[in-house]
């Protein structure tokens, strides 16, 4: 039992820190277009390329199954559900990440972290096209 509690102490802290630095990470324009962007870096091999994807989609399902088991254990879970979810590559999921992100109070608090850390605002597509909000 407590390496459960000792767990999800972890991903608590873990999670303080993991959260702002990816958010201050991200690019100015992430949410700015309507449809999502290929990203895929033209100077990695193929090999390479999948294999860092099959990694990053493995963690985040096991982050989704952590977080669901945290729901009844004590932790975490809704965050590590959550972070497990951005983690995944599925249809839908750049259209729910800019729906989550044109709410005022997560903008406001995104782009409040942004500005502690140095980086510009985030720039998000409105309805009609590419500008920002």
């Amino acid at each position: 039992m407590w390496w459960l509690i000792a767990g999800s102490v972890a991903m608590f802290f873990a999670s303080l820190l993991a959260v702002p630095a990816i958010i201050v990470r991200l690019p100015a324009d992430y949410f700015a277009y309507r449809h999502r962007h290929c990203t895929r870096p033209e100077n990695v091999s193929p090999i390479a390329y999948f294999a860092w994807r099959l990694t990053k989609n493995s963690a985040g399902a096991v982050l989704v199954m952590i977080g669901i088991a945290m729901l009844l254990l004590p932790g975490q879970g809704l965050l590590s559900i959550l972070i497990g979810l951005s983690l995944l590559n599925f249809p839908g999921k750049y259209k729910i990440e800019q729906r989550l992100i044109s709410r005022r109070p997560v903008l406001n608090a995104m782009n409040w972290m942004r500005a502690r850390a140095g980086s510009v605002p985030l720039i998000v597509a409105s309805k009609e096209g590419t500008d920002a909000l």
